[in-house]
């Protein structure tokens, strides 16, 4: 994988430790959108553009809450192809499901960082925030760039928040505590260089999901009776999980259909309005197993497993449900 030294393409980057565990980079963008008229961002209808991989689980989150906050018509997107060569993520408008940069006119989203940057370091990741107007990136850490969403954006959109009050510290422990072991977990096990650095990974992973299965048996979401971000943040891992982690990053012990609370959480999430029409299973298979090359040397995308996400859940016993504005 290439990235950026010093404004420089196509220095390489390594993922792991001299112990061969995976160590995820810094994100190098971190400013804020705030609904404030007089803030360096202020949060403004037409001003913002994200760019996205629908491939992507972070990126995935920020498309989501754009979508569920009904944002869709206040910050534009654009989708770039869920293969990544060593030029980086690319714009290939020919393609389904990908768009061309129609804010800057770029071939490669590497050419965004260079044009906020020009002596960047660093990898080149999605989702990312641009500034249409200072012409620069605003941020391109995805648990931020939810978070500007759902909140800095309030008075755009709908009337959902999915960070309500009364519930924020659930919320933010729910995502710290998702993080390590799942969010980043299933990398952890996916580019594990030694045999121990891979069970520490499985065994941090597979703890924490036997765990949110407990918690799910009682409780119809991550934080109690209402969906929230901490849900939008495990919900892009799980929806991926038995698609391509069980078998691309061994992550095998069990499958999420072997979990019941967890299963019948993942389809009522995904049967939420406003949720299915972001995930494209398509893209997410194509981008893990073809651009891994050192895990799926031959680039052969797995025909399965077939999976109904749409099939009937459980999860109307338990209190709670999604935001009025969600429900059609």
């Amino acid at each position: 994988m290439k990235m950026f030294n010093d404004g420089e393409w196509g220095h390489h980057y390594e993922s792991t430790n001299e112990d061969g565990e995976f160590e995820r980079q810094s994100t190098m963008f971190r400013d804020w959108v705030e609904a404030d008229p007089d803030a360096d961002y202020p949060a403004e209808a037409g001003r913002y553009h994200l760019y996205i991989s629908w491939a992507c689980p972070w990126a995935h989150r920020t498309a989501l809450i754009r979508s569920l906050r009904g944002l869709e018509d206040v910050i534009s997107m654009d989708v770039v192809d869920p293969y990544r060569d060593e030029g980086g993520w690319q714009f290939t408008p020919e393609k389904a499901g990908c768009t061309e940069d129609s804010i800057n006119g770029f071939d490669y989203l590497r050419e965004t960082y260079r044009a906020a940057d020009p002596n960047v370091t660093g990898r080149v990741t999605v989702p990312v925030l641009w500034d249409t107007q200072t012409e620069t990136i605003v941020n391109n850490e995805s648990e931020e760039i939810l978070r500007m969403l759902d909140t800095a954006f309030a008075d755009f959109g709908n009337d959902v928040t999915l960070y309500p009050e009364g519930y924020r510290e659930e919320i933010d422990d729910a995502i710290d505590a998702i993080y390590a072991p799942i969010n980043n977990g299933v990398y952890r096990a996916g580019f594990a260089d030694s045999q121990q650095a891979y069970e520490d990974a499985v065994t941090d992973l597979f703890a924490a999901l036997d765990h949110w299965e407990d918690v799910l048996a009682d409780q119809r979401y991550l934080a109690g009776d209402k969906l929230t971000e901490a849900d939008i943040c495990l919900f892009t891992t799980l929806v991926r999980f038995d698609p391509v982690y069980v078998n691309h990053f061994r992550c095998n012990l069990r499958r999420i259909v072997d979990y019941p609370n967890l299963w019948n959480y993942l389809k009522d999430l995904y049967q939420t309005p406003g949720v299915a029409e972001t995930v494209n299973l398509a893209h997410i298979k194509e981008h893990y197993f073809t651009t891994h090359e050192s895990l799926n040397p031959k680039g052969i995308i797995p025909e399965g497993p077939v999976l109904d996400f749409e099939a009937p859940h459980d999860r109307a016993r338990l209190a709670g449900g999604p935001p009025g504005a969600l429900i059609q």
